[in-house]
C-alpha cells in the first residue's frame, strides 16, 4: 500500500476478483456489497466504442469494478466533492486514467457534460430513502447524502438515466424492495421499462433486503423476468458460493 495516496482517516482497500483497488474511508464512504452486487448484474458490452455512465458514484466502486470487465468508456458522476476526490485517486491509484473520468456535480446537469442519448449503460446504487421531516438520518453528512435523498432524488436519477441513455440501451440499478412500487412508477415517467429483476437475500428463509432491477429505454412493456434468487450468507454465517467468487474470486 502507498500512504501517498492517502488522506486522514482514509484506507485502501482491495476487490481481489477484479484486482482492483479502492481508496475507502469509515468517517466518509466505503463501499458495500450492494456496489458489487450491481456491478456483476450490470451487463456491459466490450467493445471500446462503449459508454457506460455510473450515477450517485460515491468512492467510484461500481465503475471501478465494471472496468476490467469492458475497453469502453467509463464516466463516474457524484456531487460530493470528497467522495469524488476519492473517486479520482483510486482510478489514477489502478491506471485507469485512460478509461475512467469522475465528474463532481450534480447529476441534474449531466448532460452539461454527457451528451443526451449517447450512453450504453448507465448504472446507479441511489439513495434508498426518502427525505422525510421526520425521518431519522446518520449525523454524518457525508453518509446521510448517500443514504437519504437529500441532494437528488429517485425521479431525478431516473431523469438524469433516461436523459442519457440511448434508445433500447439498459440501466442497472440496486434499491430496496420496500420501495419497489416508488422505482417502477419513476421508471415508467421517464421512459424506463423494467425488464430483469433479481431479488437479494441475506441468509435463506429470511425476507430480501435488496433488489437489482435492469431497465430499458423505450423498452416494450411486461416481459419482466425474475432471475434467480441471490443468498448472501448460507446458515453457517460464511458467504455463499456465488457471493464469495464476486468478492474473492472463482479459485479463492
Amino acid at each position: 500500500m502507498n500512504e501517498n495516496w492517502l488522506n486522514d482517516g482514509e484506507r485502501i482497500d482491495q476487490l481481489y476478483s477484479k484486482d482492483i483497488q479502492i481508496i475507502q474511508s469509515d468517517t466518509v464512504f466505503a463501499f458495500s456489497l450492494d456496489a458489487v452486487l450491481l456491478a456483476y448484474f450490470a451487463k456491459v458490452p466490450k467493445k471500446s466504442q462503449t459508454r457506460i455512465v455510473d450515477l450517485c458514484a460515491g468512492n467510484g466502486a461500481v465503475g471501478l469494478f465494471l472496468s476490467s470487465e469492458t475497453a469502453g468508456e467509463i464516466s463516474e458522476v457524484e456531487i460530493q466533492p470528497r467522495l469524488a476526490d476519492m473517486a479520482d485517486r483510486s482510478i489514477k491509484l489502478n491506471g485507469l486514467t485512460e478509461q475512467m473520468k469522475v465528474y463532481n456535480m450534480d447529476l441534474a446537469n449531466v448532460t452539461d457534460v454527457i451528451e443526451k442519448d449517447s450512453v450504453d449503460v448507465v448504472t446507479c446504487n441511489p439513495p434508498y430513502f426518502s427525505d422525510h421531516a421526520l425521518s431519522k438520518k446518520n449525523p454524518n453528512e457525508y453518509l446521510a447524502i448517500a443514504r437519504h435523498e437529500l441532494k437528488t432524488t429517485l425521479s431525478g436519477v431516473m431523469k438524469a438515466t433516461a436523459d442519457v441513455l440511448k434508445m433500447n440501451a439498459k440501466a442497472y440499478f440496486v434499491y430496496r424492495p420496500d420501495r419497489l412500487d416508488d422505482l417502477f412508477s419513476e421508471m415508467k415517467a421517464h421512459r424506463l421499462a423494467p425488464k430483469k429483476i433479481q431479488f437479494v437475500y441475506p441468509k435463506p428463509n429470511t425476507e430480501a433486503n435488496m433488489v437489482l432491477v435492469e431497465a430499458i429505454k423505450d423498452g416494450k412493456p411486461n416481459g419482466v423476468r425474475i432471475q434467480q434468487p441471490l443468498i448472501v450468507y448460507n446458515n453457517q454465517n460464511e458467504y455463499g458460493d456465488e457471493v464469495r467468487g464476486m468478492l474473492y474470486g472463482i479459485n479463492r
